[in-house]
Formats: C-alpha cells, sequence, structure tokens
C-alpha cells in the first residue's frame, strides 16, 4: 500500500477561526527559489482584505533564508494543521535554518504541487493558502510608537545576532500575499 495525494478546493472564509487559531500556536511558510523549497515556522501574520483583495500577511526577519527565496521568487504557501498539531514538525522548522539543512527531506514531508503558485504544499499540514506577493515593506525602527510594551528591545535586542531562531536585531518584512488559492491535501491510502 502507498500513499496519493489529492488537492481539493477550499473556501478561505469556512477556515478564518481555523487558521488564526493554528497560527498563534505556529503553523509554516514555504517557499522555493525554483530548485530548493524551504518552510520556517511562523506565528505571526495577518489574514484580510487590502485593496480589495483578500491578503496573508507574513513577517519574516531579513537575516531568514525564507527572506532570501521570498525576494528572489515572490510566492508562498501558507501550511496549517488540521486536526491532531504536528507539534515536532512545526518545532523543527522554527529551529533549523534551511542554510545548513534540507528541512523538507530532513522531516521526510510530503510535498504536493500547487496549482496556482509555484511553490508546494506541505500533506502533512493539509490546509494550504496559496499567495503572490504584491507588495513588501521592511519595518522601520522610527516607526514604533509603542513605549509601554517596549517592543525595539524585547523583539528586537541589538545583542542578540541574526543567526539566533529567536528574537534577534533582524527586522521584520511584511510580505502582502494576495491569496490566489486555497485547498486541504488529503491523503489516498491506494
Amino acid at each position: 500500500m502507498g500513499n496519493k495525494f489529492l488537492t481539493k478546493a477550499a473556501n478561505i472564509a469556512d477556515y478564518h477561526a481555523h487558521i488564526l487559531k493554528e497560527l498563534h500556536k505556529g503553523v509554516a511558510l514555504t517557499t522555493s527559489d525554483g530548485i530548493r523549497t524551504n518552510s520556517m515556522a511562523i506565528s505571526w501574520g495577518m489574514l484580510g482584505i487590502e485593496w480589495n483583495r483578500p491578503v496573508f500577511v507574513a513577517f519574516v526577519r531579513t537575516g531568514r533564508f525564507t527572506h532570501e527565496f521570498l525576494t528572489n521568487n515572490p510566492q508562498f504557501t501558507v501550511n496549517i494543521p488540521v486536526g491532531e498539531r504536528p507539534e515536532n514538525i512545526i518545532s523543527y522548522l522554527g529551529t533549523h535554518s534551511g542554510h545548513t539543512d534540507d528541512k523538507i527531506s530532513s522531516l521526510g514531508l510530503h510535498t504536493i504541487a500547487s496549482p496556482s503558485v509555484n511553490v508546494c504544499g506541505i500533506a502533512e499540514l493539509p490546509l494550504t493558502i496559496e499567495c503572490k506577493v504584491i507588495y513588501r515593506q521592511l519595518q522601520e525602527p522610527k516607526s514604533f510608537t509603542d513605549t509601554e510594551h517596549n517592543i525595539i528591545n524585547t523583539m528586537y535586542p541589538k545583542d542578540i545576532d541574526s543567526s539566533f531562531c529567536g528574537s534577534n536585531r533582524d527586522f521584520h518584512t511584511a510580505f502582502y500575499g494576495e491569496i490566489v488559492g486555497t485547498y486541504l491535501i488529503e491523503n489516498q491510502i491506494v
């Protein structure tokens, strides 16, 4: 017996609450340079409407391998668990770098070609949002107005090197991805 994976179109509006709940816990953002595929864990993002288009805004630190991929190929997928959360997958994607690790292979994940973008979905994280970047904006230190929570010093500490997987000195770029498709990956045992 083997596995055959199929994609089934989904209405994103049916999953808004689920997406936001899972995003807060951590989901995957997948990118590609046409040869390599890289996924990273994210727990910051926004789902909404901008310029009369559905968008997912992903925040990626400038020093991340994923940032390089998104800059060169402005397409991505957001890969979201459905059912039991695969904490080991999300944790691994958040603590290893694509600079030195082919995380998809290391985890033995199953990739599925996406219908609308040139970045794959991941069968183990079956709810997939397909995005094409239509705008990007680097966050600027002078634009932060929050003094109560001291975001600059807590989220962007100057003394922590960019290679650290958590909060470090690299600011984020907001990648506004127009949502061009949403699908579920179904496992068909054959």
